[in-house]
């Protein structure tokens, strides 16, 4: 049986993500009856309030983003579970009573001593916050266990990267931190491997013989808005592609593992960072697009270009659009490409991985003109969220004609239920121990050894912007990029 008591500290306790995602996912997970009996959320900030009206603030937010209405009796006992404790993190002296004041609370709550520590605080907190926990004797206890959480982004290159990964080992080891990517608790996203390793139709076939290319797609309707300062030294690369995108690749790609257990899965998944093609400068000049939108029509209504929008520099060089050609040099894969496009401000708002398969040698059917669709099945992420195949058949309104036939599932529909948030699932591994849907260090060490050299390239580089009118799919070498190969950007 699986101890899950503990004390949540949340570090960050009245910013945006306590309030849009972490609260919300805590009332419906004790609403799905997974929160343990012996629980309790103490939320820590600097604003002088009281908890009355700490958990005031925090029900007009669940109010407002939980996918379930507020059943009173739930709120009831959530509220009784939260507490708001003032701290500035940044004050040394502070840590020996935050640890007396969670002691305290463990004996009334009988939380066994265990702790999860989550930082939703901006990343240069990070390294602080873990510093005042060791010099405190937080981080390690007794006939208990410590768990930190850390959200993304994991440094800003590989160099910062390893520093703060130094410094977290001195206080933690690597079993119990968990480098969270919110795109991995999404369901679609763990359906992969289920997908992939239940159905023989798609494993035996899931391979270079087979498929002719794979678009990993996450576009946003959205440009920068309120977070000009954190994108405009992220920019498109370390916001999407380093993280989100890398780990959507590898599960993608993997060999099955040995077993399901969580290095197991890791290890795999690293095997395939590792087997992407050198990132030479010809490979850049080549294979790599990068954009930032300019003015344009999102849905009708005119929106301003990136270097309008607040905090941003009216000369700025930060991309927001990003589209690469990769291979992986394995003999699973060896051959077949691998186009990834993320942006912002693009025409249509969605996440999705579309397997197109090789087409039939033009013969029989398609000797005599007919045009042969290829067949593609799609996964879809978001915002709908299932399973998408295309394959051909007969037209029952003509005596000859074939056309594509699609077969799609959802889980908008109703009879399938309402799909848990990502942070959801993820909070209820940290509570049980499960790391699998978190990124071991040598993932994020991969991943920012390819990343870094593309945004090296990016910063060397003389492109022109804004080159991609905000309200399309991004710039026209975007499309090029797979012209070239006589293949298209697939908009299902």
């Amino acid at each position: 049986m699986i101890d899950m008591s503990a004390i949540l500290v949340i570090f960050g306790g009245t910013g945006d993500l306590t309030h849009r995602k972490l609260m919300p996912a805590l009332y419906n997970m004790l609403l799905d009856g997974i929160v343990p009996e012996h629980f309790r959320v103490v939320s820590i900030g600097r604003r002088d309030k009281t908890v009355d009206e700490y958990r005031n603030e925090i029900r007009a937010s669940i109010d407002r983003y939980s996918r379930n209405k507020v059943d009173e009796n739930i709120w009831s006992k959530l509220c009784g579970m939260i507490s708001y404790y003032r701290f500035d993190f940044r004050d040394f002296e502070g840590y020996p009573k935050l640890k007396a004041y969670l002691d305290n609370l463990d004996k009334e709550a009988d939380t066994k001593g265990n702790r999860i520590y989550y930082m939703a605080v901006a990343p240069e907190y990070f390294e602080t916050i873990v510093h005042g926990l060791h010099i405190a004797g937080m981080a390690r206890q007794e006939g208990s266990w410590s768990r930190l959480v850390i959200e993304k982004p994991f440094g800003k290159d590989l160099k910062t990267a390893r520093h703060l990964n130094q410094k977290l080992l001195e206080v933690f080891d690597e079993k119990s931190i968990y480098r969270i990517d919110h795109y991995l608790g999404k369901e679609m996203i763990q359906n992969i491997m289920v997908l992939r390793f239940t159905n023989s139709i798609f494993e035996s076939i899931w391979n270079n013989k087979f498929i002719d290319n794979i678009q990993i797609s996450l576009t946003e309707k959205l440009g920068v808005g309120t977070r000009g300062n954190y994108y405009e030294n992220s920019g498109a690369m370390r916001d999407m592609v380093q993280s989100h995108i890398m780990q959507i690749l590898s599960l993608v790609a993997m060999e099955p593992p040995v077993n399901l257990k969580t290095d197991s899965i890791r290890t795999e998944k690293l095997k395939v960072l590792e087997a992407i093609e050198d990132i030479t400068p010809e490979f850049l000049r080549e294979n790599v697009v990068f954009g930032q939108y300019g003015r344009g029509f999102i849905d009708g209504v005119p929106v301003v270009g990136y270097r309008e929008e607040a905090n941003i520099p009216k000369d700025s060089n930060t991309e927001t659009f990003v589209a690469l050609k990769l291979h992986i040099n394995n003999f699973r894969w060896a051959g077949t490409p691998f186009y990834i496009r993320t942006g912002k401000r693009l025409g249509t708002y969605g996440a999705e991985i579309v397997i197109q398969f090789k087409d039939l040698p033009n013969i029989l059917y398609f000797s005599d003109g007919h045009i042969q669709e290829p067949n593609l099945l799609v996964i879809r992420i978001q915002p709908n969220v299932g399973v998408f195949f295309q394959f051909n058949t007969k037209d029952f309104t003509s005596h000859h004609g074939i056309v594509p036939t699609k077969m799609d599932t959802s889980y908008e529909n109703p009879s399938q239920g309402n799909t848990p948030e990502a942070y959801e699932r993820l909070i209820y591994d940290i509570l049980r121990g499960d790391s699998t849907l978190f990124s071991r260090w040598d993932e994020v060490e991969a991943s920012w050894t390819i990343a870094d050299r593309i945004i090296k390239y990016r910063e060397q580089g003389n492109v022109k912007f804004p080159n991609y009118d905000a309200g399309s799919m991004g710039p026209v070498r975007s499309f090029e990029l797979l012209a070239r190969d006589g293949r298209k950007w697939w908009n299902i």
